[in-house]
């Protein structure tokens, strides 16, 4: 479903990314790992087309350049870390916002559209939400309704950057099992970066750990959540706890601490 080869970004003087090659698979969870700095968000942005490269990037057996804007953003939804909310505007109407896609121009939405608004809200947890502005919302409320439009958006490839961000425990397990539940049910192609490990080797089902712009090790959760990986890619001692398979990451304190 994404294909990546070659893919090399240079932001001033350094490359963020230095030749990477990326396959995810249609109906694949997988997510991007790594150091801050090493080229997580940046390698998101360009499969969702907001950062240039020599490299190639195939959609769905396609080149990207290929699709029109319509029909790339039918394709692909991306939640940014920190996108722009215009000011006043309410939960409903900015999740509407992932329906304009299906829209023809100079169209309004139809009953389709506002019952799949209505559909996602409910997920979420957001009904009681919809008529409030956005921007008065907590951190993981309004988390929640980023994630809501890029579902709402019914695209078969969703690419979420740090989608547990100010989430409590509670909510990040209720917003990843729904991601998992629809990613099964429709097929949905799902790529995520991740700062929490554990989180991270829970529901992806291949990791991709980069280390300044290039991949040192991808994998099953098991073969990549190493303590000599993470002790050398992360500077981090670290305990691995097997749970059925699915590592759990307890960093340890210094001895003598």
């Amino acid at each position: 479903m994404i294909k990546c080869a070659g893919v090399t970004v240079t932001l001033g003087d350094r490359n963020v990314l230095d030749g990477v090659d990326l396959h995810v698979g249609r109906g694949e969870w997988v997510t991007i790992v790594g150091a801050n700095g090493a080229g997580k968000t940046t390698l998101l942005r360009y499969i969702a087309g907001l950062v240039a490269s020599p490299g190639e990037l195939h959609l769905d057996g396609r080149p990207a350049p290929s699709y029109s804007r319509r029909d790339r953003a039918r394709l692909v939804a991306f939640v940014p870390q920190a996108p722009v909310i215009p000011d006043g505007m309410r939960v409903l109407d900015y999740v509407l916002l992932g329906r304009t896609p299906h829209i023809a121009a100079l169209a309004v939405e139809s009953r389709r559209d506002v019952a799949a608004v209505h559909e996602v809200l409910d997920r979420l947890d957001l009904v009681a939400f919809a008529e409030r502005v956005v921007t008065t919302l907590s951190g993981g409320e309004r988390q929640r309704v980023l994630i809501a439009r890029a579902l709402a958006q019914g695209s078969p490839i969703v690419l979420l950057d740090e989608p547990t961000t100010a989430l409590d425990v509670g909510h990040q397990q209720q917003v990843l099992e729904l991601v998992d539940r629809l990613r099964r049910d429709h097929q949905l192609t799902v790529v995520t970066t991740m700062h929490d490990l554990t989180l991270a080797g829970q529901y992806a089902e291949r990791l991709v750990l980069l280390d300044r712009g290039e991949i040192a090790v991808e994998g099953p959760a098991g073969d990549v959540l190493t303590e000599a990986n993470l002790a050398r890619y992360y500077d981090a001692r670290v305990r691995i706890i097997n749970d059925g398979g699915r590592p759990i990451v307890v960093p340890l304190r210094e001895p003598g601490s």
